[in-house]
């Protein structure tokens, strides 16, 4: 199964801000998007500290964690970088050297690389043909477990567009971007169905699955 788990968008439906950079991965005022997961038990924990809240968000969270067996992102996901890799590149994500996934990441991109092995189990293969391999490689990979697709919006779009996710988390977070990346647009829905829908103070969770 291809999952989505705990993709943020605004409530006017942006998944990031404009103007995308180093400063600011996920664009003016996109890390917004992402104050409420780190207020939450599960959240607290991926970033090394005790305490956060239960409850519905918390059990969001730690659902995407559970199950899995390899994940699939875009590169712009991966990090601020554009066009071919430089010779001796050294960026190996925003995550540091031991990065929150501990299986296999294959990462969409135009330029081939070597790849990189992290601590904690992550590597990251960098797949230059197309949604379909990266998708088969991922399966492989998996074992058996679930695959989770990772952003950003023009990557879960392509595999939306292509019939290819099972299942959509999205969190709705009450703030206003007014520009950005909007993830729904026309038709990309078409054969899913909302099966879930629940929400806190922080969050409106939202699940669509293919039918």
């Amino acid at each position: 199964m291809l999952r989505v788990h705990n993709f943020c968008i605004s409530v006017d439906g942006y998944g990031a801000g404009p103007d995308q950079r180093l400063e600011d991965p996920i664009g003016t005022g996109g890390e917004r998007l992402h104050d409420w997961l780190f207020e939450t038990r599960t959240g607290r924990q991926m970033s090394g500290r005790d305490g956060g809240s239960e409850g519905i968000d918390d059990e969001m969270i730690a659902a995407g964690q559970t199950g899995l067996g390899a994940t699939i992102m875009g590169r712009n996901m991966f990090g601020p970088l554009r066009g071919p890799w430089s010779p001796g590149e050294s960026w190996a994500g925003w995550w540091g050297a031991d990065p929150p996934y501990h299986h296999p990441v294959f990462v969409l991109t135009h330029h081939a690389r070597p790849s990189i092995t992290m601590e904690g189990g992550t590597v990251f293969h960098f797949v230059t043909d197309g949604i379909e391999a990266a998708l088969e490689r991922a399966t492989e990979a998996a074992g058996g477990l679930d695959v989770r697709l990772g952003g950003g919006v023009s990557t879960i779009q392509q595999y939306l567009r292509a019939g290819l996710v099972d299942q959509l988390h999205v969190a709705i977070i009450p703030i206003v971007l007014g520009r950005g990346e909007r993830l729904f647009t026309d038709g990309l829905t078409d054969g899913y169905a909302c099966t879930r829908m629940v929400a806190s103070d922080a969050a409106t969770h939202m699940i669509l699955s293919r039918a």
